[in-house]
């Protein structure tokens, strides 16, 4: 029995210079059971293999693409017999949102030490949260299971930032706050495509008790974390018909900017504003022309006649590593 399974993907961006180190630190600790894949379809065996050392943590070293494949595996494979242990995932590649939840930055070595040093101390227990996962039904196969989804306009400009920035090789900070720049300025003028962001694409977004909602979106953010994007946090006071939180705000510059104000203030959710909808539920549906959709830094595509749908799961464990 290892007291912590590390699955890591040596591809993801953070390991091309993180990985020696963590196979060092993992040699000295022969509690750390370390299994490495080279691409996220080895990651079902992987998740077996670690089922067989019974772990009392699982650890997960990539970037968001690892960690939703990951979730999708532990929760729907079955190979812990339906009560999988409590994920830590390791601050890695270029967004690391889940890690950001859950209280991870900085090193992914120090967090790695933080997971060791908590099993080891016998507080385990007092480190779980339990946060529930988004599951993505998209008319393809299994359900995948993630924790933030991201479409409309601002899944367009991570695809810009992903194709178009990231190969200018900048700092992933700097590429991000330079793609949302650029973002900003196609909306506020009305520009799009070419060397911008294309403009952004009529949708649907349907939630089962709530109605739905049609038009041109500048965000679209649909989560169970507690932080958003830009640091985002959203109020329990506005709704509370379900797990997942939507966020969608219009396309037009006078919506965006009380958003924003909004989020500045810290009063996002607490009151209806105009062109901005925030609201939570348990079913929501997706349906545009070719609308792409982002969750966990995997691309799906909502089409018309084949919407994408939305569902909450039940509780699941993970490990909290800020103090």
């Amino acid at each position: 029995m290892a007291s912590v399974a590390l699955l890591s993907n040596p591809r993801s961006t953070g390991n091309r210079a993180l990985l020696p180190r963590v196979r060092e630190y993992c040699a000295a600790h022969p509690d750390i059971f370390h299994y490495e894949v080279e691409d996220v379809g080895q990651i079902c065996e992987a998740i077996r293999t670690i089922a067989m050392v019974s772990p009392r943590v699982i650890a997960i070293n990539g970037g968001d693409g690892t960690v939703q494949a990951a979730l999708t595996e532990l929760y729907s494979g079955g190979h812990f017999g339906g009560s999988p242990p409590p994920v830590a995932v390791l601050p890695n590649g270029k967004t690391n949102l889940i890690a950001l939840d859950l209280g991870a930055d900085g090193d992914p070595i120090k967090a790695l030490k933080r997971v060791v040093e908590l099993v080891e101390s016998g507080d385990l227990d007092d480190h779980v949260i339990e946060r529930q996962l988004i599951s993505l039904d998209g008319g393809g196969g299994r359900p995948v299971l993630g924790m933030f989804l991201g479409g409309a306009y601002l899944a367009d400009v991570m695809l810009y930032c992903r194709n178009r920035i990231y190969p200018l090789g900048l700092p992933n900070g700097l590429s991000h706050i330079l793609a949302a720049i650029l973002g900003l300025f196609a909306i506020v003028f009305g520009l799009g495509g070419g060397r911008l962001p294309p403009k952004p694409q009529p949708m649907t977004v349907s939630l089962i008790r709530q109605g739905e909602f049609k038009g041109k979106f500048s965000l679209l953010i649909v989560t169970t974390l507690e932080k958003l994007l830009l640091n985002i946090r959203t109020s329990e006071s506005h709704g509370s018909n379900g797990n997942m939180k939507l966020l969608a705000t219009d396309s037009n510059v006078g919506a965006l900017f009380r958003m924003l104000g909004a989020t500045w203030r810290g009063t996002l959710g607490q009151k209806q504003l105009a062109g901005v909808h925030f609201q939570q539920g348990d079913e929501i549906r997706i349906e545009g022309e070719r609308s792409n959709v982002i969750l966990d830094g995997e691309i799906y595509q909502a089409k018309r006649g084949a919407p994408i749908i939305l569902t909450s799961t039940q509780p699941v464990p993970f490990l909290r590593l800020a103090a």
